[in-house]
């Protein structure tokens, strides 16, 4: 086996430090959600200006996810790292000062340009770690973002009931803080791999246009209205700005996005899994805490406070952070085509196991640690799929696309399961609920959507060696050539 070409001392404390920063992210995500049916009242705004909050957020880091990865891999990546940061403290500290809805919302979209941390860690792992702890260390860092939205809602949601609504925002900057503090003290800078390479603006105005359409489209559609002028007139734009895009970045030197990568056959099918399986992840996100939550007079409701709905979902967040490493020990037995396809059939079963056990919590609780631990899996798989089919110096931009390609699924799924359970309802006291029809569909098309996602990982070809990374000028081999044969079997 080739000698890395640098020395990592303390490869604990980085993989640590990574993985802290990617359940930060997964807590600004979640953050807002017991505060959602309070926004319209602390902000003094409607519901619909109110629902920005969230919206804002998932747009800005749609937006700035792929452009973070490409930066990384131009200017290096703990630098990136560091920029991230930046924005996670400002937006927490103007989301905790805010008493209006245009405040609040400037702090989320502030709070999404950060997001980029997850893949730019994920990046940044295979240029640090030698060959036998990588896959295990990608499957934590990749598990992260469901571990800390598994732990993070119980955390904001007893925070929310029993003291200010804004220390969940101080709080957050606070770890913010802490978690650029770590990265300054521990993680390396390592060689960059595509220095001296221009950065692509038009691409990058072009992918912003396209996605900003594209994702409003499926987040506000259903409130604006499928049919209305609104809603048809940015799908037609997202349509045309990305075909537009497409076509310039499969034309232009060093594009935002290498088109001629993502189009391989390897690359091309993760991705797709990709957005199935974030289909399939947000399904249960949506359906499982309002199940928990809903009246017991409506004869299928639990009954639980948020709190309460939140400490019932926390051993799903537990369950991410084992079976990660199990995760990692299957990519390296059997390459991580195996572990995604285990991933998404376990997601599957854990779809079955609500429609059987809905009736109760400790039920949901069981499904949803069945689910999770089919996430952990899938979510450690793909990057290493993904880095296993990309030069190194596309790394960072390889994996912000695939994260991109996980939030479409997590934003159509959102569109998707809303409509299901917005036009499926029952009256209980005069009062309008989703039906447990309703939430059975629900359950179905996740459970669905997440054997889909098994059906395309398994036509996932096997790598091709000429495909492997570069070696560097000296004629030596790269440290992460190993690493690269090690997660792309």
């Amino acid at each position: 086996m080739s000698q890395p070409l640098m020395a990592v001392p303390r490869t604990g404390r980085v993989i640590a430090t990574l993985a802290l920063a990617g359940v930060t992210a997964a807590v600004m995500q979640t953050l807002v959600t017991p505060l959602l049916a309070d926004l319209p009242t602390i902000l003094h705004t409607s519901h619909s200006n109110a629902a920005w909050v969230v919206t804002a957020t998932l747009l800005v880091a749609g937006v700035c996810v792929p452009i973070s990865g490409r930066l990384g891999d131009m200017i290096g990546k703990r630098r990136m790292l560091l920029v991230c940061c930046i924005p996670l403290i400002a937006g927490s500290v103007v989301c905790a000062l805010s008493s209006s809805a245009v405040l609040m919302i400037t702090g989320r979209g502030l709070q999404g340009i950060g997001m980029g941390m997850i893949p730019l860690g994920i990046a940044l792992l295979r240029d640090i770690l030698p060959a036998e702890k990588l896959s295990s260390s990608i499957a934590l860092v990749s598990a992260s973002m469901g571990i800390g939205g598994g732990i993070g809602l119980p955390v904001s949601a007893a925070v929310a009931q029993y003291a200010d609504w804004r220390f969940l925002f101080w709080g957050s900057a606070a770890l913010a803080t802490a978690v650029a503090v770590l990265i300054l003290a521990f993680v390396p800078d390592v060689p960059i791999a595509a220095k001296g390479q221009r950065f692509d603006t038009i691409g990058a105005l072009g992918l912003a246009m396209g996605l900003v359409c594209l994702l409003l489209t499926v987040s506000k559609g259903a409130d604006w209205g499928w049919g209305s002028p609104t809603t048809l007139g940015l799908a037609v734009a997202a349509v045309v700005v990305l075909a537009a895009w497409g076509w310039f970045e499969w034309r232009t030197t060093d594009p935002l996005v290498d088109l001629r990568t993502t189009v391989r056959p390897r690359v091309l099918l993760t991705n797709l899994t990709s957005v199935f399986i974030g289909f399939g992840m947000y399904a249960s996100m949506l359906v499982v805490p309002q199940l928990l939550q809903f009246p017991a007079a409506t004869g299928y409701g639990l009954g639980q406070s948020m709190l309460a709905a939140g400490l019932w979902m926390l051993p799903g967040g537990l369950a991410m952070m084992a079976v990660s490493p199990l995760g990692g020990r299957l990519t390296n037995a059997r390459g991580p085509k195996v572990t995604l396809v285990c991933g998404a059939v376990v997601l599957a079963t854990g779809y079955g196991a609500a429609l059987l056990l809905s009736a109760t919590a400790p039920g949901l609780m069981l499904a949803i640690v069945v689910m999770n631990s089919g996430i952990a899996l899938a979510y450690g798989a793909m990057p290493a799929l993904i880095m296993g089919a990309v030069p190194l110096a596309e790394t960072g931009a390889a994996n912000g696309f695939n994260a991109l390609m996980r939030s479409l699924g997590t934003s159509v799924g959102a569109a998707v399961i809303g409509v299901v359970l917005a036009q499926m309802t029952t009256s209980v006291g005069g009062v309008t609920f989703t039906s447990e029809n309703g939430f059975r569909t629900g359950l179905l098309l996740g459970g669905g959507f997440a054997l889909v996602s098994a059906a395309i990982a398994a036509l996932i070809p096997a790598p091709r060696p000429e495909r492997l990374a570069p070696r560097n000028p000296a004629g030596t081999a790269n440290e992460t050539d190993s690493a690269h044969t090690s997660v792309s079997r």
